[in-house]
């Protein structure tokens, strides 16, 4: 670039524009790592949170000598219960990420629709410049 064009508004933004979004590039990773660790901390806090409670409750009614046990019939069906809410949770999993790639996918299908419209509007403005300037001649 010679210095006039360095120094035009457009050369000025474009260097605003590339600075920022170089930030937000450099703090991407972590954003991705902070969420993370945060997710991995509380599921861990809500799987002892229920296995301390569970605990607690099993030596509350151990010590009351209060029976717990269930019959066949129920054990069954929590355990299809459980198996359906786990079913259920990948199947949604799958739905969920599924989402995260179209979009993703769109999202550049954007990008590079955006970078097609740009190149035909700088054609067209080449063309009404090329009709300007030959009225004007």
């Amino acid at each position: 670039m010679s210095g006039e064009q360095a120094n035009d508004i457009f050369s000025m933004y474009q260097k605003s524009i590339d600075a920022f979004f170089a930030g937000i590039e450099k703090s991407i990773p972590n954003y991705h790592q902070s969420i993370t660790n945060l997710q991995q901390e509380w599921m861990q806090t809500c799987e002892n949170t229920i296995t301390s409670m569970i605990s607690l409750q099993r030596e509350l009614v151990d010590k009351a000598g209060i029976n717990v046990a269930i019959p066949e019939s129920m054990l069954k069906a929590i355990q299809h219960t459980n198996e359906e809410i786990l079913t259920a949770y990948s199947t949604q999993t799958t739905l969920v990420l599924g989402a995260i790639n179209a979009t993703k996918e769109n999202i550049k299908m954007f990008n590079d629709n955006a970078s097609f419209f740009v190149d035909m509007n700088k054609n067209i403005a080449k063309y009404w410049a090329s009709l300007l300037s030959q009225r004007n001649a």
